[in-house]
């Protein structure tokens, strides 16, 4: 049993970034080993004041856009220095974000991804892949993802599931030690 076990964790270890040739495709991969490790909206530390670099697989985007969700519903987007202001608001009892720009444009819904430190994955409300359009914002802190492109971004999103694992690793060797550790000092 403890092969088995071993052989599935090994086995996350070197499995490979999924690799599509979109990032919604990737993404959605990705997230399905991810999101238990993911924040939750209401927990706005993760994701306020902060500045957040937005990323696309579009070879013919070359803009840097940063997100800001700050205290009080201030929502700012800058676009290559070019700054909008508008309102963002949690809807607690849906686990939504709604993001407004101004009053000409309709306000935007998204469901929470994916979010941590590192990390802020939206995925607009309703079926965009079946539309055609993108399906998630992803937004790395700027930080973090200033030096990356999209797959790279994607390859680091997945390590933090290998991560994880190198983690349970680790605890059940320490706990078979322990164990074994006990058992020898018994006799």
């Amino acid at each position: 049993m403890e092969n088995k076990y071993l052989a599935k964790v090994n086995q996350s270890l070197s499995e490979p970034v999924p690799e599509h040739t979109n990032m919604d495709d990737s993404l959605r991969a990705i997230l399905k080993v991810v999101r238990p490790l993911s924040e939750d909206l209401r927990e706005e530390k993760f994701y306020l004041n902060k500045p957040w670099l937005e990323f696309r697989d579009d070879e013919n985007f070359h803009d840097a856009i940063l997100h800001f969700f700050n205290e009080e519903n201030e929502y700012l987007r800058s676009t290559n220095g070019d700054v909008e202001v508008g309102e963002w608001r949690y809807l607690s009892s849906s686990n939504k974000l709604m993001v407004s720009l101004d009053e000409e444009e309709p306000s935007e819904l998204y469901d929470l991804a994916f979010l941590d430190p590192e990390f802020f994955i939206l995925s607009k409300h309703g079926d965009n892949k079946k539309l055609g359009r993108p399906e998630y914002l992803v937004m790395l802190h700027e930080r973090v993802g200033s030096r990356l492109v999209w797959r790279e971004a994607l390859e680091k999103l997945f390590n933090k599931y290998r991560n994880n694992n190198s983690f349970l690793i680790t605890v059940t060797l320490i706990v078979l030690a322990l164990i074994a550790l006990v058992v020898l000092l018994s006799y």
